[in-house]
Order: C-alpha cells, then sequence, then structure tokens
C-alpha cells in the first residue's frame, strides 16, 4: 500500500473539478449532448423487445404467486396460532 493519502486521479486524466464560476452548461449545449448519446443507444429489435415483455410478465407472475402462497401459508399459521382451540 501507499504512504500517500492523496485521491488516485479520475481515469479521465483531469484532477478534481474546480469552481471556476462558469460550470452550468447552457440548454443548447445540454440537447445537443442528449442527442449524441442517445445515438450511442443500441435499441432493441422489435422481437427483442417483445421477448423482452414476456420475460419480464412472466417473472412478475411467478413472484405474485410465490409471494401470494406465502402469505397465504403465513397467514392461516398465524391465524391457527393465536385463534387456535385452547384447551386449559
Amino acid at each position: 500500500m501507499s504512504d500517500t493519502k492523496a485521491a488516485p486521479e479520475p481515469r479521465g486524466g483531469k484532477g478534481p473539478a474546480k469552481d471556476t464560476g462558469n460550470t452550468r452548461t447552457d440548454p443548447v449545449t445540454f440537447i445537443r449532448q442528449v442527442v449524441a448519446e442517445l445515438r450511442k443507444v443500441v435499441w432493441p429489435t422489435q422481437s427483442q423487445l417483445v421477448t423482452y415483455f414476456i420475460v419480464v410478465m412472466v417473472f412478475v407472475l411467478v413472484m405474485m404467486t410465490l409471494i401470494s402462497g406465502l402469505d397465504l401459508a403465513f397467514g392461516n399459521l398465524v391465524f391457527e396460532i393465536f385463534a387456535g382451540d385452547s384447551k386449559l
């Protein structure tokens, strides 16, 4: 381990951001940057989208069934414990 306590330099090669007073981006530049980033996105095809949708729906239905079954089982168990016929 290094003896220095300084934080490592970020990957971009730039040091920590300095507050120069002009750090805000104007709206036009912001929109251009957003559009440029959206062009880098790899959008799914329609068949991929349908497949992803079906997978998510099946997963949600399975989880709903599991949670509902556990809720019913624990509810009945608690009811039997606290409302059971006590013969003391």
